[in-house]
């Protein structure tokens, strides 16, 4: 499935060391201003590139990058706004109610790096289940199941960001914990030690959702928190998700728990402020494993605006 939502329809195509990934939204009503300098700032924070209050850029921080591929990410936009064909780094552009359309090119794409994958599997990795699922697979630094899908996200994500705040709807992200380590001013420095060993480490994402009105969500199948849990684990490497007392409530009586909704009580939400978590894992592409390429020590550093991206993609069905 390559599509998500049935109001604001996003559609994202394209694989890793291809030409190109871009995507196609659908739904968006027409006179909406796109601002491109915020675009450009979800994408670099996508590719570690920029640091905002309470959004955690290890590469800015210390020095140490967590990837070694870097794109320039230009989105190019084909289809339904004004000013389009356009490479614009600033000002707004304005929809015009039909299919928004935009890639975003691969510049830096370097398949040669990966022939050595043509005939072998990545233990971890969905090289063996989409060959045996479709008989073909794209072995360039893993096609379609490749993190680099998800720039197309940000940027359906950050259109759907600007709708929501328009109705007083903020989203907000930001890395908590990698792996042992809680105190993110310490995060640059354990993320160094696992890249100099060779190796990676996972980490654990928050967000928190305000200003959502009261009655957003649907009881029993189209509760707001299977959306959302839905819309956060098809990020890549993503492999855990919780709201309001999570799995930590497991260890506390009822009683000293109860008055926590998590922002949401029968799939509907109360009005209140959510939160929830959400977890990535180490990635298991590493020199340490003996796998050659281009790979993040740390991907949850980056995985923070997509995060928020699909968050904003899932609430905007319901508004």
């Amino acid at each position: 499935m390559n599509s998500f939502g049935d109001t604001w329809t996003f559609t994202s195509f394209g694989e890793s060391h291809g030409l190109a990934v871009g995507g196609v939204l659908d739904g968006v009503p027409a006179g909406l201003h796109i601002d491109l300098a915020l675009i450009r700032s979800e994408l670099e924070r996508r590719a570690g590139k920029s640091l905002q209050p309470g959004q955690t850029c290890i590469s800015n921080q210390t020095g140490v990058s967590s990837r070694a591929m870097r794109e320039p990410d230009e989105v190019e936009w084909l289809s339904g706004v004004t000013g389009y064909g356009l490479q614009v780094t600033g000002g707004d552009l304005i929809t015009l109610g039909t299919p928004i359309a935009f890639i975003i090119r691969n510049k830096d794409a370097r398949p040669e790096d990966y022939e050595y994958l043509k005939h072998t599997y990545r233990t971890g990795h969905a090289d063996r289940v989409y060959e045996q699922k479709y008989g073909i697979r794209d072995w360039r630094g893993g096609g379609r199941a490749s993190a680099r899908e998800t720039a197309a996200r940000v940027v359906a994500g950050c259109i759907a960001k600007q709708e929501l705040a328009a109705k007083g709807i903020s989203i907000q992200a930001s890395l908590v914990q990698v792996g042992a380590e809680t105190n993110p001013t310490k995060f640059g420095e354990t993320i160094a030690r696992y890249q100099a060993d060779g190796d990676s480490i996972g980490g654990i994402i928050k967000c928190r959702i305000a200003g959502l009105p009261v009655g957003t969500g649907e009881p029993i199948f189209d509760k707001l928190q299977a959306h959302l849990a839905y819309a956060v684990m098809s990020i890549n490497a993503c492999k855990g998700f919780e709201y309001g007392t999570g799995f930590g409530g497991v260890t506390q009586p009822g009683s000293a728990i109860n008055h926590i909704s998590g922002g949401i009580a029968g799939g509907i939400s109360d009005g209140s402020e959510i939160v929830f978590r959400c977890v990535f894992k180490p990635t298991p592409s590493t020199p340490k494993a003996g796998v050659k390429g281009r790979h993040d020590a740390c991907v949850a550093t980056r995985a923070v605006p997509v995060v928020e991206a699909m968050t904003a993609l899932s609430l905007i069905q319901f508004l």
